[in-house]
């Protein structure tokens, strides 16, 4: 089955990736002079916190907006095109080297998708500011067991490699509700996190689990944005060729870390995000981008 999964992400990259590099040769770019090199260092870095989970378009847009380095109605865009193939090279790194049970894989790596599809319009709906309110006290309440039994307060759980039972229908089930929430900015990754490790799994399990499920909906998306060109397409490929090598390099530090310090990266994930979900809902009017789940950013968080 995961090899299935790969051959269907591989055949929807490599079609994304055709459409966005003919559209880069054949389209007319504005020279970046000296900025490429900053916008190189923008793409790897972001990417390299984007494979601990912590995410990129948050950062690449107020890079963006800073800085002037791409027109606000191409922002959405760019964000989509330029960080499709290094999401996607996240999923087949995280899927061949993290163990998890296949059925519990399985189920919420097709879950999100659909959630994404099927529930957007009925989530798209409720009150968002209720919903990050609630989102930001359950990652805060889930870390707080984490930094307990961090300090060994408590007898620290967290070694599964799957879920059975009625466990697995919880995971399931909130992994379609997190892919609805992508439709109003909603992030999936910590909240992914968050329930992989309440319900007494290795932390790591999240990564191929949440990253399998971005990259399932980034090629399609980000290839409307290609076909309306709606986007920055010099500024998406400096970023795309150097967040490559951004996401090889944390996943290296993911698989390398001991238990114990990676669940440190997880627990500072989930209070970050928790503060990007409280101050998001205390702004009346919130500008929201679309975006993959769990990427962090004025409308993904």
């Amino acid at each position: 089955m995961i090899a299935a999964v790969q051959i269907i992400l591989g055949a929807m990259t490599a079609w994304f990736t055709a459409s966005f590099v003919n559209d880069f040769f054949r389209s007319s770019r504005r020279a970046l002079g000296s900025r490429v090199y900053a916008i190189s260092s923008v793409g790897f870095a972001t990417n390299f916190f984007d494979a601990l989970g912590i995410g990129s378009f948050a950062p690449q847009t107020a890079f963006f907006k800073f800085f002037g380095w791409v027109e606000d109605r191409h922002i959405p865009g760019t964000l989509n095109v330029a960080n499709t193939v290094p999401v996607v090279l996240q999923a087949f790194i995280f899927l061949n080297v993290v163990r998890v049970d296949t059925l519990t894989l399985m189920g919420m790596l097709i879950a999100a998708p659909m959630g994404a599809v099927i529930g957007a319009g009925i989530v798209s709906r409720l009150p968002e500011r209720h919903i990050r309110i609630g989102l930001g006290i359950a990652l805060l309440a889930v870390g707080l067991f984490l930094f307990a039994g961090l300090m060994e307060w408590y007898p620290s759980a967290g070694e599964a490699a799957g879920l059975r039972g009625w466990k697995l229908v919880l995971a399931v089930t909130v992994s379609f509700i997190l892919g609805s929430l992508h439709s109003i900015g909603i992030g999936y990754y910590a909240p992914c996190m968050a329930l992989i490790y309440s319900l007494g799994m290795n932390p790591r399990a999240a990564f191929p689990i949440m990253m399998g499920a971005a990259a399932m909906l980034m090629p399609a998306a980000s290839l409307k944005f290609v076909r309306k060109k709606a986007y920055d397409n010099l500024t998406a490929m400096v970023i795309t060729l150097a967040g490559i090598p951004g996401v090889a390099a944390a996943a290296y530090l993911v698989t390398s870390l001991p238990l114990k310090a990676l669940k440190w990266v997880v627990l500072t994930v989930m209070i970050y995000t928790a503060f990007i979900m409280f101050r998001s809902a205390s702004r009346r009017d919130p500008t929201r981008v679309r975006s993959k789940p769990g990427f962090a950013g004025p409308q993904s968080l």
